[in-house]
């Protein structure tokens, strides 16, 4: 199983956390509501034990934006939210007096919308670390189970996933959301050797 040390862990939550402050700010004025999200909890786990924790018991259906990075780090990136918890999301884009038809025909565009800027602030920040250019791919929106979402064997991508769980608080909106991003063996040891490189920097 991959590790950080403590040093690198808390320096990558601290540098999430400056990306997830970003995003919070710019979903602020797309909603017109204060948006608030929580430190994000990371954690390294395989595939299938991703897709056990987000589906749960019930194999709960969610929605996705992915987006593929190329450049400091080879990446697929996941937003993922509860299915139940997009439409809200949408709802409070857009206002109240859309109709449930209307708001499912927008729901693709504004998560991917959300999505675009939530996984760029946070892929912001590795790409800082790194001093490398990351260059990401049009964001794709995916309704299914978590299995389908993220347990396909034959996917590519078939390393560990690097975990984000965010809480999401817009006034009294309590929403989760998970941001994954699904890395080899080798995007994880330059993530640990960025990583170190940037806490030598802040050595006196």
């Amino acid at each position: 199983m991959f590790q950080l040390d403590e040093l690198q862990h808390d320096a990558l939550v601290e540098l999430f956390n400056q990306g997830v402050g970003q995003a919070a700010a710019a979903m602020s004025q797309i909603v017109h509501e204060e948006v608030t999200m929580s430190v994000p909890l990371i954690t390294f786990q395989s595939r299938a034990e991703v897709a056990q924790e987000l589906g749960g018991p019930e194999a709960r259906r969610i929605c996705a934006v992915t987006q593929t990075y190329q450049g400091a780090f080879n990446t697929e990136a996941m937003l993922m939210f509860p299915e139940e918890k997009s439409l809200e999301i949408v709802r409070l884009m857009v206002g109240q007096s859309v109709t449930m038809e209307e708001l499912s025909e927008m729901e693709q565009e504004a998560m991917s919308e959300i999505g675009n800027i939530i996984l760029n602030s946070c892929m912001s920040t590795l790409a800082n670390i790194a001093g490398k250019e990351l260059h990401g791919s049009l964001p794709i929106y995916r309704i299914g189970t978590s299995d389908q979402i993220l347990g396909s064997s034959d996917n590519q991508w078939s390393g560990m996933v690097l975990t984000l769980k965010i809480d999401f608080n817009i006034e009294k909106h309590e929403i989760n959301g998970y941001v994954a991003f699904l890395l080899d063996t080798t995007a994880l040891h330059d993530l640990q050797a960025y990583l170190q490189q940037y806490l030598s920097g802040l050595m006196p």
